[in-house]
């Protein structure tokens, strides 16, 4: 069983960046679709916010929402079995939680159903 444990989080100010690991155990991430979600302060009981998320298929083109387009790269060494979430020019609403998700075989789709394992979270906290 694959677990995934998340790091990298912490406080940046406005126009920073920060660099997220995604790091698995138990089993290689290279059959595996990878994305992060995040959650936001007084967001508790919605659902997650898709951010990015990228198929298994070798080669495939991440998919990011629009918000983090050009800010945000997401990158995967499967040597290292790690997942990488590269963020810059970051601003308040950026401020959240960050979960890494995965799921055998998947398509990197954009809810969270769409995932089949979970990080436990790292906060990344922006002040303006």
């Amino acid at each position: 069983q694959v677990q995934l444990r998340e790091s990298g989080g912490g406080l940046v100010q406005a126009g920073g960046s920060l660099r997220l690991s995604c790091t698995a155990s138990g089993r290689t991430l290279s059959t595996f679709a990878v994305a992060w979600f995040r959650q936001g302060p007084g967001k508790e009981g919605k659902e997650r916010e898709f951010v990015v998320g990228v198929s298994w298929h070798d080669g495939a083109t991440p998919a990011y929402i629009d918000s983090v387009k050009g800010r945000f790269t997401l990158t995967r060494d499967n040597a290292k079995n790690t997942v990488y979430l590269q963020m810059s020019a970051l601003n308040a609403e950026d401020t959240a939680v960050y979960y890494c998700a995965a799921h055998n075989f998947g398509e990197g789709a954009r809810a969270p159903y769409g995932y089949s394992i979970w990080g436990r979270g790292t906060q990344v906290t922006v002040s303006s």
